[in-house]
């Protein structure tokens, strides 16, 4: 039942409600029916012996009955009989083979083998010493069949009547939900998008005719107001820090380098003011990171594509990194297996980023004497490629966040010099350029990250207009 949508179960539980007070409902009828339609038939009885008496005329010591009495009203029949139970007129009902005793004013319910009937007998005096009798018999079994009939009937429609319900039930529910639909379709989109300019936008239903779903939808799509507000203070916070930071920053750099050039510091001032440098090389990356996606979230990061030749470019900042890790000493190998001469559509600049930013992380990452792999290679249009390492590795539940800003899982993201900000600028560029990255992990064996991105101008191009649609 938990698996069930909300859509099913009201739907299931609106059927099953009509269908029980359906039933209840015919099955009091059925029992009041059944109890009027004997009255019903007795009471029919009762007055069709009753005026049969005008049919029955004493002229000249004769007895005269008119034509009318033959005949057969309201499944009702009629016969006349003197004071010792003689038949005189009339007929009887086939099957009606018994004489019963004369019982003035009472009807009796005489049953003969499977069939019932109702007998009701009257006496009528014609003259001061002539008395006549009129008998009435009625078929009760025939009342009782053509009432089967109906629950029949009613028995066979119940289940037609069922399914229409929760068919009227489930287009109701359908129709009542579709605002929740839509509200989900909208959050799902915002999720996969990070777009938060996405509103529910609920047409109809002013505001004498708004319902809680509709008040929901609306103070939802009023709250994304409000957060897409506070995100784009946030993003113009940053893009502002991040500017004014850049002067000091610069200023430190410049102070620094011309203090090393003092040859009469001493070697412990030195060293102090190498790590003053250190450190403001690394906030002065930081900084430059921080504001590529603050310029990236507000629009305002072009890409300049050309073709260009992947291949080398690869090749070149995989032998850059082995260099960098060689001279800090990491004793980590980056190794490649790239195809030749694959050339791509793309903005040369941020292909680099990207492949640096990954091989850096490799290497960051990798156990000492550990080895990086990078591979490139063209596959029906497509650019792909890999750097896998055989590092610390990254737990399941932290995999979803590596492309947070600042995230840093325990073991797989607390390198010295990484910000936190290079894997969120990988899933930009990629995403960027119509492509994807992704990552595979397990800890203590080491990951690998994957990327994909058209290659041809034509496939990049459609990639893009779909993404705006």
């Amino acid at each position: 039942m938990k698996k069930l949508s909300l859509k099913i179960k009201l739907t299931l539980l609106y059927t099953f409600f009509m269908i029980l007070a359906t039933a209840a409902v015919l099955a009091i009828l059925f029992s009041l029916s059944s109890r009027e339609i004997l009255a019903s038939t007795q009471a029919k009885l009762e007055r069709r012996v009753q005026d049969s008496v005008d049919d029955i005329t004493l002229q000249g010591g004769e007895l005269k009955v008119d034509s009318d009495f033959y005949s057969v009203t309201r499944d009702v029949y009629l016969s006349l009989y003197d004071s010792n139970m003689y038949f005189l007129y009339g007929k009887v009902p086939y099957g009606f083979d018994q004489q019963p005793e004369i019982s003035d004013g009472e009807t009796r319910r005489i049953r003969e083998g499977s069939l019932e009937w109702y007998v009701y007998d009257m006496s009528f005096r014609l003259a001061e010493n002539y008395t006549v009798y009129v008998r009435g018999i009625t078929s009760v079994t025939e009342a009782e069949e053509n009432f089967s009939v109906t629950i029949r009937f009613a028995i066979i429609l119940f289940p037609l009547m069922a399914v229409v319900t929760a068919f009227i039930g489930y287009r109701s529910t359908r129709r009542t939900l579709l605002p929740v639909k839509k509200m989900i379709y909208t959050v799902q989109k915002i999720r996969a998008d990070a777009d938060l300019s996405q509103r529910i936008g609920l047409e109809g239903g002013g505001e004498k005719s708004r319902d809680e779903i509709y008040s929901l939808a609306w103070t939802f799509d009023d709250m994304l107001d409000e957060l897409e507000e506070v995100f784009k203070r946030e993003k113009q916070f940053t893009s502002d820090v991040s500017h004014e930071l850049r002067t000091p920053v610069s200023v430190i750099l410049a102070q620094c380098g011309e203090c090393l050039e003092d040859n009469t510091l001493s070697e412990r001032q030195r060293c102090q003011i190498e790590l003053i440098e250190q450190k403001a090389k690394n906030m002065s990356r930081m900084i430059s990171q921080l504001l590529f996606l603050s310029r990236a979230d507000q629009g305002r990061q072009p890409l300049n594509r050309e073709r260009v030749n992947v291949s080398e470019l690869t090749q070149m900042a995989a032998e850059e990194q082995q260099m960098l890790a060689d001279a800090e000493g990491n004793d980590v190998t980056v190794s490649c297996r790239i195809e030749p001469d694959i050339t791509a559509y793309v903005d040369e600049s941020f292909y680099i980023r990207l492949v640096v930013n990954l091989i850096s992380n490799a290497v960051s990452y990798s156990t000492k004497g550990g080895s990086v792999l990078v591979t490139l290679s063209l596959l029906n249009g497509e650019l792909l490629g890999s750097v896998q390492d055989n590092g610390v590795g990254i737990a399941k539940e932290d995999q979803a966040h590596i492309w947070e800003r600042f995230y840093r899982a325990d073991t797989s993201r607390s390198g010295g010099s990484h910000s936190g900000l290079g894997l969120s600028m990988v899933k930009w560029i990629a995403q960027a350029h119509g492509g994807w990255v992704k990552v595979e992990s397990s800890p203590g064996k080491g990951s690998i990250f994957s990327f994909g991105l058209p290659a041809d101008k034509d496939l990049t191009d459609t990639v893009n207009e779909k993404q705006k649609l």
